[in-house]
């Protein structure tokens, strides 16, 4: 059976939505949290796929793990392994392949549209570009694009949104994963940072997710079954 390890930050951004379809498409899940130590062989799973959370990639003076973490991301895409890297994976994948993560001027949370460009609509993540779809924002930090990346989406405020790296890596700033009814944690989990970001509240973020959450996921499920296809691991 293909194995595919989620990297954990907090354990209420899971991989939620993404779970059940990678069990679907034959992937044994386990997670690891990114504090635990020693981190995972770093080409051991098939797939790794490297969750978000509410800290900086430039905070390893506060989480010294961070720096284990970077080098296992840094010897999977070296290896041409598989990463997905969702939110602060994203941020991580852009620093393991040495380009600058720091502090965008704002916070970036809430439902949104993304704009793909001319290689993101030709890419695995077409479907998230059809119509007015929406995707989940919750970002305060954003990062240069890599060298010899494929940039693929933008948004209203923050330029880089999603790009890749080879054929196995890819990158997102927002989410797909996160559904209607998961996201009820995330509220609990984000109080401080919701209640200190003006015009944010659960209310308002709740109504966005009944609204848009459907669509995103449905979306996002049918790039994730093109990707992992697109990886021929079988």
């Amino acid at each position: 059976m293909k194995s595919a390890i989620a990297l954990r930050h907090v354990t209420f951004e899971d991989l939620d939505l993404l779970g059940p379809l990678l069990t679907e498409q034959g992937f044994a899940v386990s997670y690891m949290d990114a504090w635990q130590a020693p981190l995972l062989d770093p080409l051991a799973a098939d797939l790794l796929v490297v969750l978000g959370g509410p800290i900086g990639v430039y905070e390893e003076d506060h989480y010294p793990y961070l720096g284990d973490e970077l080098k296992l991301i840094e010897a999977r895409l070296k290896a041409n392994r598989p990463v997905l890297g969702i939110c602060l994976g994203c941020q991580l994948m852009a620093r393991a392949l040495g380009s600058r993560v720091y502090a965008s001027g704002l916070k970036e949370i809430g439902w949104a549209p993304i704009e793909l460009n001319e290689e993101g609509r030709h890419s695995v993540l077409a479907p998230l570009g059809e119509g007015s779809a929406h995707v989940l924002h919750w970002h305060g930090d954003t990062f240069d694009l890599p060298e010899g990346a494929r940039h693929l989406a933008r948004s209203a405020r923050i330029e880089n949104q999603a790009f890749s790296w080879g054929d196995h890596a890819l990158a997102l700033q927002f989410h797909v994963e996160a559904t209607a009814l998961g996201l009820e944690r995330w509220y609990v989990g984000h109080a401080l940072e919701i209640a200190t970001t003006e015009g944010i509240d659960p209310n308002g973020l709740r109504a966005d997710a009944a609204a848009h959450g459907p669509r995103c996921n449905a979306r996002g499920e049918r790039f994730m079954r093109d990707w992992l296809d697109s990886l021929d691991l079988d």
